[in-house]
């Protein structure tokens, strides 16, 4: 099975077929155009459902399978965490509990905001995390500002996933501590000298195996499509 993560950086329909050269079996984006758009964009491709949520219509979350994988919101959905989406995901053999994350900035609580979000997310959804579970998406946080949030910043939010036996792929399969990162994710205004690790792949380590991979793409390929790097996650231990 493999998994895309992409901040596509909104028009996505100008850029899908980059991403549909990849192959996913389930891609999860940020910042794309609604559904309707996205069903135009993908008329003549093969794709089971596509999910979508948001207030703005250029600017949401999207959801969409392909293959064997089906795809559809839960029930437990709480606005309060707006852009961090419960999805029951299918496979031919088996059922995972998903979060779509695009974590955002709080109008009115600078404590919910970004990673605070999150926090206030994992929490709310903790009990789901029994089931195999995957947390995928752009986190906008990053352990080199824990300082900033004194409960529920970026390491709180990995020991408690921790706790659960759900862990960063990358962190996982590269060896590196948070805020070590070497491969960005995030080049803020596409700017190569201002590179950030902000998107990330947890999963519970049950669907995690010798054969699980992670890449993230490469600046000179996606530079001109989004300041996001796509993050490509293959061979889960589904079967």
């Amino acid at each position: 099975m493999r998994i895309i993560t992409w901040n596509c950086n909104m028009a996505f329909r100008k850029k899908f077929d980059k991403i549909i050269q990849l192959n996913p079996d389930l891609l999860i984006l940020q910042e794309c155009e609604n559904d309707e758009k996205l069903k135009e964009a993908l008329k003549g491709e093969d794709y089971n459902q596509i999910l979508w949520l948001g207030n703005n219509p250029h600017k949401g979350v999207g959801a969409i399978s392909f293959n064997s994988v089906e795809i559809s919101f839960k029930s437990d959905y709480n606005p309060e965490f707006e852009y961090i989406i419960p999805l029951h995901v299918k496979t031919k053999n088996k059922e995972i509990n998903l979060l779509s994350i695009w974590a955002m900035p709080h109008k009115t609580e600078r404590s919910k905001s970004y990673v605070g979000q999150i926090w206030g997310a994992i929490n709310y959804y903790a009990e789901s995390f029994n089931e195999p579970s995957i947390l995928i998406g752009d986190f906008n946080s990053n352990a080199i500002w824990d300082k900033k949030y004194r409960i529920g910043n970026h390491s709180n939010v990995v020991e408690f996933l921790k706790e659960k036996e759900i862990t960063s792929l990358y962190h996982k399969i590269f060896k590196v501590e948070h805020g070590h990162e070497s491969d960005p994710t995030l080049f803020l205004l596409k700017n190569k000298e201002k590179p950030y690790h902000l998107d990330y792949f947890f999963a519970s380590e049950k669907l995690i195996s010798n054969k699980t991979s992670l890449r993230v793409g490469a600046f000179d390929d996606w530079i001109k499509l989004s300041d996001h790097m796509p993050i490509i996650i293959e061979s889960l231990a589904l079967e």
